[in-house]
């Protein structure tokens, strides 16, 4: 019996270990043929939802503050930016194009957009 709960122990440790803690919120992401991963210096991400709710780096924005906080020149001035767009499949394009505005207009070069 101690051998069976031993077990059990040991397989709810290991599945813990694959849930994705960062997911903030329910995106359902389009899919695509080939995507590449980058590791850049100073990164942020964007989560718009189906609420049309955007965050920023886990932290809820609207659209004045998206562009003064991309823009907002911190120590690391340096760094090269890049931007990852998370947003669901369903949502309007037109909101994903302005946020991409927006990126484009706080003079960031490196767009991505998230993909499974």
């Amino acid at each position: 019996m101690i051998d069976v709960i031993f077990l059990l122990l040991i397989f709810f440790m290991v599945s813990t270990s694959f849930i994705n803690f960062f997911k903030r919120m329910d995106i359902s992401l389009p899919e695509a043929k080939a995507s590449v991963s980058a590791e850049k210096l100073e990164k942020y991400v964007i989560e718009i939802g189906l609420d049309e709710k955007i965050l920023l780096n886990k932290i809820e924005v609207n659209f004045d503050s998206l562009e003064k906080k991309l823009k907002k020149k911190g120590p690391g001035m340096d760094l090269k930016k890049s931007v990852i767009i998370r947003a669901d499949k369903k949502l309007d394009y037109g909101l994903v194009v302005k946020v991409m505005g927006i990126v484009k207009a706080s003079n960031i070069t490196d767009l991505s957009i998230a993909v499974k």
